[in-house]
């Protein structure tokens, strides 16, 4: 066994962000829905330990979601 494969990193994909108030929220309810900015064509970001990396597409197969990398970011880029 490799000395790293017990490491673990955070993962996160982002599919889209926004900014609203703190008060909209306090009034939603079930099946509110909040607007991102991005569209399904734009690509979800993935950061490692919080430094982007990656780019991709979410691939939905049933009840299974994955992501699919399209671009490597190299570094210095963002």
């Amino acid at each position: 066994m490799s000395a790293i494969e017990d490491i673990f990193i955070d993962i996160s994909v982002v599919l889209g962000s926004t900014n609203i108030p703190v008060r909209q929220i306090l009034r939603m309810g079930r099946g509110a829905m909040i607007p991102l900015d991005s569209s399904h064509d734009d690509p979800s970001l993935v950061y490692v330990n919080g430094k982007l990396v990656a780019k991709g597409r979410v691939l939905v197969n049933e009840d299974v979601m994955s992501l699919e990398i399209t671009t490597i970011v190299k570094r210095g880029a963002f």
